[in-house]
């Protein structure tokens, strides 16, 4: 009987410290911070069951998928939601890392399956130079400018 009363007081501790956690935010901080845990975990899940040999070469495709959305997510979480304006490439990215993947784990896979990886890897490398050099251009502009006119400073006879 004393054992089962030191059970009890104990989920009860447990249960007052999750509530004085919540009532003064911190779990809902972590929350807020920690959700694409819920992305992640289905993402290594995937992994895990395919080297298990539970599951069929066919789910690297989605689970490589959403561990890219994932690290997005977090990435987005610590660094702010305006970076997603410079991270979209990355989703085109995660159907080409699945795709890379089921190249790799597949011995039957189809030429057409790397081709189409790396095609989708290209293309999301373009888009985010794009979106990096229409973020920067601005700044290499400006250094542009500041050089041509040190030069032209340099090179012109001091009339004055």
């Amino acid at each position: 009987m004393a054992r089962n009363n030191y059970s009890l007081g104990l989920v009860l501790i447990v249960l007052a410290v999750v509530l004085l956690l919540g009532k003064l935010g911190v779990i809902g901080f972590l929350g807020s911070l920690f959700w694409p845990i819920f992305v992640l975990l289905p993402g290594i899940v995937l992994h895990v069951l395919f080297f298990w040999r539970v599951l069929p070469v066919a789910v690297l495709v989605p689970g490589g998928m959403l561990v890219t959305y994932s690290l997005m997510f977090f990435f987005c979480n610590l660094f702010g939601w305006g970076s997603m304006a410079y991270l979209w490439p990355g989703f085109i990215f995660g159907v080409a890392v699945g795709l890379y993947e089921l190249h790799i784990f597949n011995r039957n896979s189809p030429r057409g399956t790397f081709t189409a990886a790396f095609i989708l890897a290209v293309i999301s490398l373009v888009f985010f130079t794009i979106a990096f050099l229409f973020t920067v251009s601005i700044y290499f502009i400006a250094l542009i400018l500041i050089g041509i006119g040190v030069v032209i400073m340099l090179k012109r006879k001091r009339t004055w």
